[in-house]
């Protein structure tokens, strides 16, 4: 049987101080694998933003992550909303190095049952906005500085996306999307990758019903979910001195679920 999942102390295995005089934004930094991901960034010495579009939620992870932190309200998916968000956090820390485009959302229902405007809200949540907010950090702050990561949080779609094909094709732009600015934007020093997460146990997949999580870690040859701490630790890796030569590539953080297993029953 494989071992159960390590606890957030044992992952801990990033130096202190490496971000240190360092800034970055995490979209969807409320909850889930986004809260993790700004904890440990302020546990490594960064300043760190973080936006979503629920003031109450960000209340009350700003409380938790403490003084190194603020929270922006901002809806990714309205262009002027990301500008005037961008412009804050650089006017408050005076830069911007990392950027996490975590922000996102779908709801599992076959193909058919999915609306006009429920696709399309999807594909501007989870493509357009992560678009706008890369495309900000890069015009205000990267490119004229030289450098900076940007690490977008896409899913396991490499067998397609059966029972959320608005998330599949979207998350499957951001990938290609990946992979374009990171050759288009190596010119101006700025790392571009993604991380692909499979089942992780979150905010996000209590929402779910609770067979389809159950399909999925039965679908996952490590036989279990993933922590947030655990997608959280391989995108510090890619924030991280680490991964300087690194651009362009996507991690998948789904116990080798792309591989293998069927998540969708036939009939």
């Amino acid at each position: 049987m494989p071992k159960p999942p390590p606890t957030a102390d044992s992952q801990r295995i990033f130096a202190p101080g490496i971000f240190d005089h360092q800034v970055a934004l995490v979209t969807g930094g409320g909850s889930g694998i986004g809260l993790a991901t700004a904890r440990e960034l302020v546990r490594l010495g960064a300043k760190v933003a973080i936006c979503g579009r629920t003031q109450a939620k960000l209340d009350v992870a700003i409380a938790e992550l403490g003084p190194n932190a603020f929270a922006i309200a901002c809806d990714i998916r309205e262009p002027a909303q990301v500008e005037a968000m961008v412009k804050e956090i650089i006017a408050r820390y005076g830069r911007l190095d990392i950027a996490v485009n975590n922000a996102g959302g779908q709801f599992p229902a076959p193909a058919q049952h999915i609306s006009p405007n429920g696709f399309l809200a999807v594909i501007k949540n989870n493509l357009v906005g992560t678009f706008h907010v890369a495309r900000e950090v890069a015009n205000q702050w990267m490119i004229k500085e030289g450098g900076g990561r940007i690490i977008n949080v896409i899913a396991n779609i490499y067998r397609g996306f059966p029972g959320m094909v608005h998330t599949g094709a979207a998350r499957a732009g951001v990938e290609n999307m990946t992979m374009t600015l990171a050759v288009e934007w190596s010119q101006f020093g700025i790392l571009v990758n993604a991380v692909a997460p499979g089942i992780i146990i979150s905010s996000g997949t209590t929402q779910y019903p609770p067979q389809l999580v159950e399909r999925g870690i039965a679908a996952t040859p490590l036989k279990r979910a993933g922590t947030v701490e655990e997608v959280a630790a391989s995108i510090v890796f890619l924030a991280s001195p680490a991964a300087a030569f690194i651009s362009g590539a996507t991690l998948r953080i789904d116990g080798a679920a792309a591989l293998w297993g069927n998540t969708w029953e036939l009939p």
